[in-house]
């Protein structure tokens, strides 16, 4: 690219001074030069060099005559700009071509992501926990992961970034968070820029990949979830996902980024959020408005060590994940005899509870097993499990008294409906819940 000069205007009596000044200079140098040289033909081409050396040395070290060079200009660009880092992210994306995915079933995805983190990050998971991890994603763009400390909740999240080639943001909830601007970050009238966070420019760049991007809430209800995490709650629900727009700054400028639309910033369909959850006397409880949208996976205890057949990384784009989990929802439906189950368990619930799946955890069930069952799990394994997070844990609302004499019925009736102790995960919850009260 060719050099770029910008020249200030003078106002006539500036360029009189500047012309006597290069005047004054050319006459002490013609005379130095004659001492080296008998050619006045010779000397005065000296002077005209050196005069003009001189004078553009001195106008440029005054600020006159400015040089701007191809990364001076992009630089002024981003300087102008009230969102430098998300200007610099369409530049570093200028001519991006997607790297496309491996080609592996959800099953190989699972068996590799679980011999990855064992192999090169020394964490151990059972497969039935990475099953119900990946089946979650394919429900939710919410995922709550609950233990004990030390289980593995963030280093889950992080290994399976790592795992992608595309590393999770690990984002550290604070207690005094109550709105997005804690999120994403807010605009400074004093030095008219957006104080943009790593939160914030994960998003946009996701808006440019279709990779899956990982962002971990660490400790996510420190605070209270459906304060600072309203606005995504909301967008999350609605089901066109290209309608899905987040409020960043009142008013749109043309020096914006290029993906900023009238100040709005586009939440990309590839982009998970993970939270993890701690129970005691620091945090606040989770919702139900946070629980009914998100999926649920409890780490409880350390999976044991074992040998590793696999544990190659494996390249999976959002849309190819997603193409998986469509092609396993029509694959493996759920069973009639096992959705007539369900529906027996509801209206039991009906009836002796007064609450009912409704229609969210209907979909919610819908979508879960079958890609359970196509990361290789069973079935009834899977109907135990979400049963266990989006039914029996609502029985935590329900009248202390009343459960407590109502369990030993509603331990028969899971027994009844579902087969003799099929249901483990649903009965040691109900036993756990009435051993609190």
């Amino acid at each position: 690219m060719t050099k770029k000069m910008k020249i200030s205007i003078f106002s006539t009596a500036g360029i009189a001074i500047l012309a006597l000044i290069f005047t004054m200079i050319g006459v002490i140098l013609r005379n130095q030069a004659m001492k080296y040289t008998e050619s006045y033909t010779t000397s005065y081409i000296y002077v005209l060099i050196i005069s003009f050396v001189f004078v553009t040395l001195i106008l440029v070290a005054m600020g006159i005559i400015v040089l701007k060079f191809p990364e001076d200009l992009e630089s002024t660009k981003i300087g102008k700009t009230r969102f430098p880092m998300l200007t610099m992210i369409d530049e570093e994306y200028k001519g991006y071509i997607d790297e496309g995915s491996n080609k592996c079933t959800l099953e190989e995805f699972c068996e590799s992501f679980r011999g990855y983190a064992a192999v090169n990050l020394n964490l151990y998971y059972s497969i039935d926990d990475i099953r119900r991890f990946i089946a979650s994603l394919a429900v939710s763009h919410i995922l709550i992961l609950q233990g004990m400390s030390g289980t593995g909740k963030t280093s889950l999240a992080y290994a399976f970034g790592r795992f992608l080639s595309n590393e999770a943001l690990i984002v550290p909830v604070q207690p005094m968070w109550k709105e997005r601007s804690d999120l994403i970050g807010y605009y400074n009238e004093f030095t008219r820029k957006f104080n943009e966070t790593p939160f914030l420019e994960k998003m946009y760049e996701a808006n440019y990949k279709n990779d899956i991007f990982i962002t971990v809430l660490d400790e996510m209800n420190i605070a209270r979830i459906e304060y600072y995490f309203a606005e995504f709650l909301s967008l999350l629900e609605i089901p066109n996902e290209n309608g899905r727009y987040l409020d960043v700054i009142s008013a749109s400028d043309k020096t914006d980024p290029k993906k900023l639309k009238n100040g709005q910033i586009k939440l990309p369909k590839n982009m998970w959020f993970i939270g993890t959850a701690n129970n005691d006397d620091s945090t606040f409880a989770v919702s139900d408005k946070v629980y009914d949208r998100a999926m649920v996976l409890n780490l409880d205890k350390k999976a044991e060590s074992f040998d590793v057949d696999n544990n190659k990384k494996l390249r999976i784009t959002a849309n190819r994940f997603e193409a998986l989990c469509n092609r396993a929802k029509k694959e493996y439906k759920l069973r009639f005899r096992n959705k007539h189950r369900i529906s027996e368990f509801d209206l039991y619930l009906q009836k002796e509870f007064k609450f009912s799946f409704g229609n969210r955890i209907m979909k919610q069930i819908n979508a879960y097993i079958p890609v359970f069952i196509a990361c290789g799990g069973d079935e009834m394994d899977a109907i135990d499990d979400i049963l266990s997070k989006k039914v029996i844990r609502k029985l935590e609302s329900a009248n202390g008294v009343y459960l407590k004499r109502k369990k030993d019925e509603l331990l028969k009736t899971l027994d009844d409906i579902f087969g003799y102790n099929k249901m483990p995960i649903c009965k040691a919850m109900i036993e756990s819940m009435v051993k609190e009260l």
